[in-house]
């Protein structure tokens, strides 16, 4: 799906969607039923996003898909319900943290191949606070949002941290490594 720009109703109904999944995960256990058909065209296109969850400021939860394989309602309906309550990182959202919960939604753009001859030239592209990257090595992969910049702001730190997030040493390099980057547009 390309960048796309949602409307403040498109908007708003993918928080809803949000909030109802994690509602009825602390009610039934499973995401919220929606029915695909009822939404408008936009929030119906197969794309991939994020859902992230923070209480007073801090990180609470945060799943997502990096490829479109759903279409996106279905797929911020099940990634908020997974950052709630699957989460590796943190226990279950209970009932007593949703009224400090704070939702905010990342909608994806298609990865992009970059090509570079070494570090220094992929720490050169890197577009602070436009790009989320994925790194893949093997069977190591690991992904940052574009938010992520907001914490590590230099383009060196940035990187070593996601090779770090993928399994590998913050100094790895190789010729092997392949770097993705898209851009989120975030609700």
């Amino acid at each position: 799906m390309p960048h796309a720009i949602f409307t403040a109703s498109d908007q708003e109904t993918l928080l809803e969607v949000a909030h109802a999944a994690i509602r009825s995960g602390l009610n039934n256990d499973i995401p919220a039923s929606i029915s695909i058909p009822d939404f408008p065209h936009i929030l119906t296109r197969e794309a991939a996003s994020f859902v992230t969850l923070k209480t007073a400021g801090s990180l609470r939860g945060c799943i997502g898909t990096l490829e479109a394989v759903r279409p996106l309602i279905e797929d911020v309906n099940i990634n908020a319900f997974a950052a709630a309550f699957r989460d590796p990182r943190f226990p279950p959202l209970t009932e007593e943290e949703l009224d400090e919960l704070d939702i905010s939604i990342s909608v994806l753009s298609s990865p992009e191949a970059m090509s570079f001859r070494s570090e220094q030239d992929l720490l050169d592209q890197l577009r602070a606070g436009i790009d989320g990257l994925i790194l893949e090595e093997g069977h190591h992969r690991g992904t940052f949002l574009p938010a992520v910049w907001e914490s590590l702001p230099e383009p060196q730190s940035f990187f070593r941290q996601l090779k770090l997030k993928a399994g590998l040493r913050a100094d790895h390099w190789s010729s092997t490594l392949r770097v993705f980057r898209y851009r989120t547009e975030v609700i």
